[in-house]
């Protein structure tokens, strides 16, 4: 299971392409996708016209919806952060750190353009989609 985080979801919908949104347009279909609800909050929370908000909405509760919150995932999350912090890394924001703890834990992959994430990948075995 790929998730895509809204870093890549917000570039497609808006039509910026890069090979992240390339990735994601090929695997459309192809390659079983899922989002988590903070990524679904994410995305939909940036469209200001009504019209726009119900599409976005209604094309991404087409993929599978994941809880990624929870006792255990904000535990985790925050040993994550402290692991990281300890050898001198600081992550920016907490949605991330939740989103990655929750992947590593699944055993998915995430499909992102942010680079918040590299640090999950090099030292906690974040599977990243290339």
């Amino acid at each position: 299971m790929w998730i895509v985080d809204s870093s890549v979801w917000i570039d497609y919908f808006n039509g910026t392409r890069t090979p992240q949104t390339d990735i994601l347009d090929a695997a459309l279909g192809q390659q079983n996708i899922g989002l988590g609800d903070i990524i679904l909050c994410e995305v939909l929370q940036g469209y200001r016209s009504q019209r726009d908000f119900e599409a976005a909405r209604q094309s991404l509760l087409q993929f599978p919806i994941y809880l990624m919150g929870g006792t255990e995932i904000a535990i985790k999350s925050a040993e994550n952060f402290r692991i990281l912090r300890q050898q001198g890394i600081t992550i920016r924001k907490t949605i991330d750190c939740l989103i990655a703890t929750f992947v590593i834990e699944q055993g998915f992959s995430l499909l992102h353009n942010d680079r918040d994430f590299e640090p999950f990948e090099t030292h906690l075995g974040l599977m990243i989609v290339q």
